[in-house]
């Protein structure tokens, strides 16, 4: 009864509009009280995030992200782009895919980058010969790409989320940044593939290499070029913590961004770091109540008993993971990917465990479907800012995603089946 009611109450709230964290404090508070259990639980649950160390990089990525968002990073990331592979089929094609799963990965925001790079190359896909529909899909489908390769944020929330359940299953960091690999390879793969295929009778003429116009493009990017070494080898190479990696990285891009190429002014930082912090100040919030929350649901045996009623009603691990794609595509179709990891992976996981599914096939599963419900009608959230940025009606936008939304889903499938391909 008192599960009903906190549900009904859940959604009466969020239905009126109430913040995510002020619902999910309410459907703690009540259930704590309900159960006799001192309140002062939730604080401590919140004190006790200051003690994950991974949760440092949590700011430290996104202030980076940020900075890079606000300056020119991206114009020469998709300059650098042409300029190496300009000579190749469809090279426009990749340079989209990867520079947008690239700048996502640093960034953090897939809307972001399609407001960011679809500036850029909207008009030269166009250019080139691409039509309209064709380069409308391509970069909605690709800005949403990326939230599996390091650093991401979701992934470092996923992982702490996880830490804090304290399952009995150890999981770092670094090995699901490793795990996220191979899927999103997997998803660049399959779209380029796409693209060859729908455009093989376009002709669209190739551009001769230039020595000279490499040269200088890489010049113009030569401090971002080894960003990703400091994630990337910093990490597996042992020099850094996941938390050093990302204080290496915002120091870094500060100084670059600020200093060096002085795009960014020392004014515009206060402004830029209340708007980054804000942001994470909002996750952590969220973060430290739905912990709470999820401690209420433990109590109260919410997840053996939805282990049980799934137990009783499927028996298959197949059927299971076929039934938690449905679910987690709907969910990413409706909820941001932060709310949704805080929610849902405390009520998921304990269960999935049970089918032998681990933290790791888990969390690579969650977020390929979270990254695929940007791109989910009617509201998946990439498609309104792709219609708001390139002005084009959102019926229009859906049309142009939808075979990139069904290459993709192939993709989950194969993420989801074959969990050798990382795991």
């Amino acid at each position: 009864m008192l599960l009903t009611v906190l549900a009904l109450l859940l959604v009466v709230l969020a239905i009126t509009g109430v913040p995510l964290f002020v619902v999910i404090a309410a459907a703690s508070l009540l259930g704590f009280a309900y159960s006799d259990v001192d309140l002062g639980v939730i604080a401590i649950e919140i004190y006790r995030l200051t003690e994950t160390p991974l949760l440092l990089a949590l700011p430290l990525f996104t202030f980076a992200g940020y900075l890079l968002s606000e300056s020119q990073t991206s114009h020469r990331l998709v300059n650098l782009s042409r300029c190496l592979l300009g000579w190749l089929p469809a090279e426009l094609v990749i340079v989209t895919l990867f520079s947008c799963a690239m700048f996502t990965a640093f960034t953090g925001a897939t809307g972001v980058t399609i407001v960011a790079l679809g500036a850029l190359l909207y008009p030269a896909l166009k250019e080139v010969g691409y039509n309209d529909r064709f380069s409308l899909g391509l970069i909605t489908s690709a800005g949403s790409l990326g939230l599996l390769l390091p650093p991401s944020l979701p992934m470092i929330l996923y992982v702490v989320v996880v830490q804090q359940l304290n399952l009995g299953e150890p999981l770092s960091i670094t090995r699901v940044f490793v795990a996220g690999i191979l899927p999103t390879l997997l998803m660049l793969f399959l779209l380029g593939l796409w693209s060859l295929w729908v455009t093989r009778r376009d002709v669209i003429p190739l551009k001769a290499f230039d020595r000279k116009e490499a040269w200088d493009a890489l010049k113009d990017a030569k401090w971002e070029l080894p960003l990703p070494i400091f994630v990337l080898g910093g990490i597996y190479g042992g020099l850094f913590a996941v938390s050093e990696a990302a204080a290496v990285t915002a120091l870094y891009v500060l100084v670059v961004e600020v200093f060096v190429y002085k795009e960014i002014k020392l004014t515009a930082l206060p402004r830029i770091m209340t708007e980054s912090m804000t942001v994470v100040g909002g996750i952590l919030l969220i973060l430290g109540v739905s912990l709470a929350f999820a401690n209420f649901l433990v109590d109260a045996e919410v997840p053996v008993k939805l282990f049980e009623w799934i137990q009783h009603h499927i028996s298959s691990k197949y059927t299971f993971l076929a039934l938690l794609n449905i679910v987690l595509l709907i969910l990413g179709a409706f909820l941001d990917i932060f709310s949704a990891l805080v929610i849902m992976v405390p009520l998921i996981l304990p269960v999935a465990l049970q089918y032998g599914i681990g933290p790791v096939h888990l969390g690579i599963i969650f977020l390929a479907n979270m990254q695929l419900g940007y791109l989910t009608p009617p509201v998946g959230i990439n498609l309104f800012i792709a219609s708001y940025r390139f002005d084009k009606p959102v019926e229009v936008i859906y049309k142009a995603t939808f075979p990139f939304l069904l290459m993709l889903l192939l993709a989950v499938l194969l993420i989801t089946y074959a969990p050798f391909l990382y795991y």
